[in-house]
């Protein structure tokens, strides 16, 4: 399996850009191939988010919507970020004692593919 495409934001609002193969959900770091081709060792609870994405730049002009259902997705959530930002998609496994959680956003045109959301970062975790 290749390299997974993301972009991070740390609950400061900072934004890397790059790729990593070493993600997983249940361990404390990761590294970040960054597109300045350096390697960064990634703590994941200064994270927001993890976004897998499809392209990492993106269409910065794109406005999610949230409005899809997923099927197979799991339950549909709301969550409201620390920071204000809301998002809306579904998650197989949600636990408030986790380091955090995979969502896939409600909206199939998004450039992320899926969401790992650090559950610290987190204001309200609602179903719908």
């Amino acid at each position: 399996m290749g390299p997974n495409k993301v972009v991070i934001q740390f609950k400061d609002g900072t934004v890397m850009k790059g790729s990593t193969t070493d993600f997983l959900p249940n361990k404390a770091s990761f590294h970040l191939n960054s597109q300045n081709e350096t390697v960064e060792t990634v703590e994941v609870e200064a994270l927001k988010a993890v976004f897998f994405v499809k392209d990492v730049d993106g269409n910065k002009d794109y406005k999610e919507t949230y409005q899809d259902v997923i099927q197979g997705g799991g339950k549909k959530v709301q969550v409201e970020f620390n920071d204000g930002e809301t998002i809306v998609g579904y998650v197989l496994g949600y636990s408030p004692d986790r380091q955090g959680f995979n969502l896939t956003p409600a909206d199939l045109n998004s450039n992320n593919e899926r969401i790992f959301v650090v559950t610290s970062a987190t204001k309200s975790v609602t179903f719908s």
